[in-house]
């Protein structure tokens, strides 16, 4: 039977991401929900909506073709004045505004291309980068003018990308006072950043913060209309990280992490000479783990922070646990005054992800239901709950207020060619979950299929999830051409609680490999389908890493490899990233030269198949041509396929097709499998 093209697909959607609502944000007075969307599951342009509660009924905002910026990819970046009903946004590199409550946009005249477009809390007036400066004008278009200018080639003002780690929707750079006279500003210095490490065939410019290296100088700012007022000073030596910043009720605050990561401190902001004091700080032996969302404090000023407790990461309300044993927190979603919105996972189900209020009076509620990965936002008593779950990729948006009925924000995502029944299990003495995809044509006893572990292994992702994503279906396409595929979260990957986490702290590849091995053994003891004489392994990113790792280390187990994107020397990577697990490479050499998997080279025994988009701005190329070279050097044959302007995700580009059907016919050459195989079950054999 043929195989549904999935990879057409995945690029016609975007990786199933056009149609769907997304960057939602709710109104100050709770009564309308906004969000951006593209009017099909086909259609790049993003458009602005509202939904508007009291009506139930959607309505656009701004539409690019409407605004003649068709050409562009749509709405980008957009921004709601906290009290008012202004809305900035960015089309087409231009800042344009729209007013929530009627009326048609506006283009808003300025000297080049802008980011991050935020109007102040009243909505007179919009602050936005451009050029390495933060400007200000008013909402008219009027009395634009920069009130934080580079004063060398590698400054910037209004960006500082470690504060990704504790703000949810990406980093930030710039925050308004509540009041809107005065603004705390971000200013990277990169002038100490070393270049990228380029292959010969790439030109120079570009600046990274590799391990051991030094990162760029982050210093914050109080600005008010005439520009910086004064300088935030705390102990930058000690604490080189911003990893998050703000401005409430309660003043302006920074969150500052030591180079080692072991300390996180929360410091209050003086807006009238800079001074900090410390609020609340965190230690750990090996890393403090960052929380998206917190610390924050509430509309009394209760601080919310976590903290890690006999294997439980729990919620904290100035210091106190307020979330029972067993109850993983993920991240804190929102505070609507003292009412507090979190996600987490209960320890006896850790492939879901729930939604919880806190609130002294009734305590911790769980408002989610049903076998999904839940998330959220609320504001002025309206809750928007997001649910993704195993029977579509775009998932569900419920809007609840008070007193209304329920409202759903609708999508217009494309339904996948592929249909999905993996099977979940729980595999060895540390129940790994797991998921096993098997051809959809496949019949027990019909034979065995050779076994593709598909794995990403990492801190940054959980694989094995009650959602269904693209990379569920990737999963499943591998196994419609003759594999059983199977998916396992290990030691180190999200969701198990903060021991898991750090089972990896010094060496990434040791637990990750033996927790792969452990599933693919115990796998095939429950099904006896699975060939364990014909194992292959593939991933990406870490995933990528650990595939080598997988092969290299154990031939035994593995016997064809497909690593993608991979950190082969690991002092090739980011400092932020890398060194939270290993320590600094001055102090720690020997868990580096440990994790080196280019001089692991040699050991090589198994087919080895190694990818690398050549435009990749996460991992460095020279990784993959690095360990290609060590591989030669050493005698040991291996295919590379490098990827001319393909970034570190090609799925979803124009190069997805010819990348699945590199890596389907080199599995298929090692391992067997099959393209196309008769519904009978003596067809399926082999």
């Amino acid at each position: 039977m043929p195989i549904p093209p999935l990879p057409e697909q995945l690029v016609r959607t975007a990786r199933f991401t056009h149609g769907v609502p997304a960057h939602l944000a709710i109104t100050s007075d709770g009564r309308t929900v906004l969000f951006l969307r593209s009017r099909a599951g086909d259609d790049p342009l993003t458009c602005l909506g509202a939904l508007d509660l009291d009506s139930g009924t959607e309505r656009l905002l701004a539409d690019p073709v409407t605004l003649r910026r068709q050409r562009s990819t749509g709405v980008g970046a957009y921004a709601m004045s906290r009290r008012g009903d202004l809305v900035a946004f960015v089309l087409a590199g231009e800042l344009w505004a729209v007013r929530v409550t009627g009326g048609p946009p506006w283009r808003l005249p300025t000297p080049g291309p802008v980011s991050d477009p935020r109007p102040d809390p009243t909505g007179h007036r919009i602050a936005y980068v451009n050029g390495g400066a933060l400007r200000l004008m008013s909402a008219d278009g009027m009395a634009d003018r920069a009130i934080a200018e580079p004063d060398a080639p590698d400054v910037e003002f209004g960006t500082a990308v470690h504060t990704a780690a504790t703000a949810p929707n990406g980093p930030l750079g710039h925050w308004w006072s509540p009041g809107g006279t005065q603004l705390l500003i971000a200013r990277t210095d990169s002038s100490r950043v070393r270049p990228w490490p380029a292959l010969d065939s790439e030109a120079p410019g570009r600046r990274f913060a590799a391990v051991g290296t030094p990162n760029a100088d982050v210093t914050l700012w109080i600005a008010g209309d005439n520009g910086l007022v004064a300088q935030a000073r705390w102990d930058r030596e000690g604490f080189e990280y911003v990893v998050g910043a703000g401005w409430d009720e309660h003043g302006p605050y920074v969150v500052v992490q030591s180079r080692d990561q072991r300390t996180v401190r929360l410091l209050s902001i003086d807006p009238g000479d800079g001074r900090t004091t410390v609020l609340h700080e965190q230690r750990d032996d090996r890393w403090v783990h960052l929380v998206p969302g917190i610390p924050v404090r509430t509309g009394s000023g209760a601080l919310l922070a976590h903290a890690d407790l006999h294997g439980t990461r729990r919620l904290t309300v100035d210091g106190v646990p307020v979330t029972p044993t067993g109850l993983q927190l993920r991240s804190v979603l929102g505070v609507d005054g003292d009412e507090v919105l979190f996600a987490a996972s209960e320890s006896a189900e850790p492939t879901e992800a729930h939604v919880y209020s806190y609130g002294r009076t009734a305590g911790v509620l769980r408002l989610s239901s049903g076998p999904a990965v839940h998330s959220g936002l609320c504001r002025a008593g309206t809750l928007v709950e997001v649910e993704r779950g195993a029977d579509r990729p775009d998932g569900r948006i419920r809007v609840r207020r008070s007193g209304r009925p329920t409202v759903t924000i609708s999508s217009y995502a494309e339904q996948p060619v592929l249909d999905v029944h993996p099977l979940g299990l729980v595999l060895g003495p540390r129940e790994l979950r797991a998921r096993l995809h098997l051809p959809s044509w496949f019949r027990a006893g019909s034979g065995q299929l050779p076994v593709l572990a598909d794995p990403y292994g990492g801190a940054a992702v959980q694989r094995v999830t009650a959602e269904l994503d693209w990379r569920v279906l990737v999963s499943q396409w591998f196994a419609e051409h003759g594999f059983a595929v199977l998916g396992a979260d290990g030691r180190g990957t999200p969701g198990r609680g903060p021991e898991w986490e750090r089972e990896v702290h010094g060496d990434l590849f040791g637990a990750a490999v033996e927790d792969q091995v452990t599933a693919v053994r115990e796998a095939g003891r429950l099904h006896p389908e699975l060939d364990l004489g014909r194992v292959g392994v593939r991933g990406w990113s870490f995933g990528g890493s650990l595939a080598v790792a997988a092969v290299l280390r154990r031939p035994d187990v593995f016997h064809a490899a497909v690593a993608g994107a991979g950190v082969t020397d690991q002092r090739l990577y980011n400092a932020h990233w890398r060194e939270r697990s290993l320590g600094h490479p001055d102090r720690f050499p020997e868990r580096y030269e440990a994790c080196s998997l280019v001089r692991d080279a040699p050991r090589l025994l198994r087919p080895l198949l190694l990818m690398h988009g050549l435009d990749d701005r996460n991992v460095p190329p020279l990784n993959t041509v690095r360990l290609s070279d060590a591989l030669r050097e050493a005698g040991r044959p291996h295919e590379v396929f490098l990827m001319p302007g393909v970034g570190h995700q090609p799925i979803g580009s124009p190069v997805t097709g010819r990348l699945m059907s590199r890596q389907i016919r080199f599995l298929q050459r090692h391992l067997g499998g099959q393209g196309v195989v008769p519904l009978s079950p003596r067809g399926a054999e082999g």
